[in-house]
């Protein structure tokens, strides 16, 4: 069955029923309605759907395409409820249930045919986080339910004009003026749905020192007390402002601007000219006494105020490391902070340690809003990505600690690269992973990807998931060895499941015992293999020439940062129907396949050594080819080189008598072999960069063991 998703952005939920489909064997393709109706309609057009559902829309469909396809609009709420704000009016007027509906796209928007209908209880959080949960798993629900009806003869979709007991109605675009917080009036609950019925877009309008700002990510405070309105406390990036009955932590503010180009940060960031300001008189009408600073003791156990991003809890011989930052991005400054919570961890006497992120997003890699609010963006660019490099670096050196990844939220970039840096990944049902990175400027990425990704999914597996740019479900995951294990969809079950295999590794001391030793022996192994080191060099050097070498990835930030720069077209990798018939097998600049001198590999005949360390290059060479000229030129230049130096160290051996002179010239002759067949792959376009990566695989066995017993043998002799 062939269905289209129609959405504005390929993203959140999209994402999700993309992946639900594609994993369940549809035909499923994405054309995004960016607002050109005869491109919009060419892409239908191109792909010609039994089925069309939009799950994401902020603009109509046009009616040359609801009246000649089934066209099912996903909307966020309740039976008969209609309009954009839906989910703004059901936190903000404390609804205790709500819904999603499927119904049949119409002129008048959210009027149609009602297919299937789901309910939640709402959660005293943010539109984000009940987006990402409740609205997401009730419309993939839908999802289903309403493609057991597209083919049943009798089924009959409801009709809002048919049934008036509906208890939703038609809600008014919520406005700043319906947002609007009284702090001299409003109470701590009701402020706290304001603004949680505004988290992620648009944020509450308001006023702090006479200047308008827009307010996100709160949470409620529950011992500080002061003059409502007042900032009364800091911590950890926050303001905590009073209220009539309590107070309110702020985690993040944006500045309105005539221009629109603002950027959402950490509270304490944006105002910290404000903050630092003296004589006290500045502050006047703002504050009454002085601003609290409350310092956390990242070393003790649980949180210790509500807007904490960084805190473990010990159970026994487990410990848990939360890291619940805003939207899943990590900052320089977050990075170093739970480096520093993780080392603390590590000294406790447990023998497990989980890493459990956040319940919406799990991480997802370097911070870019900080980045873009940086003086030096490329500088603050830099020093990102080598502070979670040196975090992953850490996880991955763990060597006296199992350690788990319990990935319960969506995982993107560097986050989901992040959770495979643990010994075991567990993943909730439902999780949509992004491991990849070139969609933002075709930035080559760190991380430790190019050893952590290939040695779980295999290389070809990695190369595709980091070229094709595709979300990848939970089930997926798991299906290709991206993660060890599937849990339960429900965030309440998935956490008692994690605790309970937690636990039963850590009380099983003969089995931690064996995977101990293994994990030691896994990790000496492949450092002799490669270090670590190289790894993160390599990948390094293309993300130095990201940050510092040309503006793509600087574009691409900005436009993500600010919103603006809005794609033109739907990207061919998620709409099938606008790829070209053809496919090339090359590689694009900068893949994964790297090949590095490691020192070990050292004979100590300087002629020698020096010819190996050449096939390196040559082979490096080969994988960075940029078309099939290219491609066989570099083929012919490594077999030249091969050849040679076989043939001068063949001579040598015969004329030393060498005794392995047979086994080892059989290895000679297979290795030629090998790079006979990729030049005809090549010559065919057949050509894969596995093939070159089997071969230096072997071309390092042969170093490692035959070389060296040859270069032993000399040695003797001449002694």
């Amino acid at each position: 069955m062939r269905i289209l998703l129609i959405s504005s952005a390929f993203s959140g939920l999209t994402q999700r029923f993309y992946t639900e489909l594609d994993d369940a064997g549809y035909l499923v393709s994405v054309e995004l309605h960016l607002g050109d109706i005869p491109q919009l309609l060419e892409g239908v057009a191109l792909f010609k759907p039994e089925l069309i559902i939009c799950p994401f829309l902020t603009k109509k469909i046009p009616p040359e395409i609801y009246e000649n396809y089934t066209c099912l609009i996903v909307h966020p709420g309740i039976k008969g409820d209609r309009g954009a704000s839906s989910l703004d009016w059901a936190i903000q007027t404390g609804e205790s249930e709500w819904g999603v509906s499927l119904l049949e796209a119409r002129e008048e928007m959210d009027t149609g045919d009602i297919w299937v209908n789901k309910t939640f209880a709402v959660r005293d959080t943010t539109k984000s986080s009940l987006f990402y949960r409740e609205v997401t798993q009730a419309a993939v629900d839908c999802l289903w339910e309403a493609l057991t009806y597209f083919h049943a003869p009798d089924f009959r979709p409801q009709a809002l004009a048919e049934h008036p007991e509906f208890k939703g109605k038609l809600q008014p675009f919520m406005k700043q003026a319906d947002r609007t917080i009284d702090w001299k009036k409003h109470k701590t609950d009701d402020i706290l749905r304001r603004i949680n019925a505004a988290d992620g877009s648009p944020g509450v309008l308001d006023d702090i020192d006479g200047k308008p700002y827009y307010l996100f990510n709160a949470h409620k405070e529950t011992q500080l007390t002061g003059k409502a309105g007042d900032i009364i406390a800091t911590a950890n990036g926050a303001i905590c402002r009073a209220t009539v009955d309590g107070a309110l932590w702020i985690g993040h503010i944006k500045p309105k601007t005539d221009t629109g180009n603002n950027i959402k940060l950490p509270a304490t960031f944006v105002l910290k000219d404000l903050l630092a300001t003296t004589p006290p008189s500045a502050l006047k009408k703002l504050l009454s006494k002085p601003t609290k600073h409350i310092t956390i003791d990242y070393t003790k156990s649980g949180q210790q105020t509500p807007c904490q991003e960084v805190w473990y809890e010990q159970e026994d011989k487990v410990a848990y490391l939360y890291f619940p930052f805003h939207n899943g991005g990590m900052s320089t400054e977050q990075c170093r902070l739970l480096l520093s919570v993780y080392q603390h961890i590590a000294t406790l006497p447990v023998n497990v340690i989980v890493l459990m992120g956040g319940d919406d997003n799990w991480s997802n890699g370097i911070h870019l809003n900080h980045i873009e609010a940086a003086a030096n963006p490329a500088e603050e660019s830099w020093l990102n990505i080598n502070a979670i490099d040196d975090l992953i670096y850490q996880i991955i050196t763990t060597l006296d600690k199992l350690t788990i990844s319990a990935v319960a939220g969506n995982a993107g970039a560097g986050g989901a690269i992040l959770a495979l840096a643990a010994d075991q990944v567990f993943a909730r049902e439902g999780v949509i992973f992004n491991p990849h990175y070139k969609n933002m400027g075709e930035l080559y990425g760190s991380e430790y990807w190019t050893y952590l990704l290939p040695k779980r999914v295999g290389t070809e597996k990695a190369t595709d998931l980091t070229e094709q740019r595709l979300p990848i479900s939970a089930k997926k995951a798991w299906r290709i060895g991206f993660i060890d294990k599937m849990l339960d969809k429900q965030h309440r079950i998935f956490h008692a499941q994690i605790k309970h295999l937690a636990n039963s590794y850590a009380n099983d001391a003969e089995g931690l015992r064996t995977v101990l030793a293994k994990k030691a022996k896994t990790r000496c192994f492949d450092e002799s293999v490669k270090t670590l080191g190289s790894y993160r060099q390599f990948e390094l050097t293309h993300m130095y020439a990201n940050f510092y070498g040309n503006d793509d990835y600087h574009r691409a930030r900005q436009n993500f940062v600010y919103k603006t720069g809005a794609e033109k077209q739907t990207p061919d990798n998620i709409a099938i129907h606008r790829q070209a018939e053809t496919v090339t097998n090359k590689l694009s600049v900068g893949s994964m396949y790297h090949f590095v001198w490691q020192d070990h590999y050292t004979l100590g005949d300087e002629e020698m050594d020096s010819e190996h360390k050449d096939l390196f290059a040559l082979a490096n060479n080969l994988v960075d080819s940029n078309d099939k000229e290219a491609l066989r030129n570099n083929i012919q230049l490594l077999q030249q080189h091969v050849r040679e130096h076989f043939a001068a160290e063949e001579a040598h051996m015969r004329g030393v008598e060498f005794h392995g002179y047979r086994s080892h010239v059989k290895e000679h002759g297979f290795m030629l072999e090998k790079l006979m067949t990729i030049d005809h792959k090549i010559n065919h376009d057949q050509w894969e960069a596995a093939d070159i990566g089997d071969f230096m695989d072997k071309w390092a066995k042969h170093i490692l063991n035959s070389d060296m017993r040859f270069d032993t043998y000399c040695k003797k002799e001449v002694a």
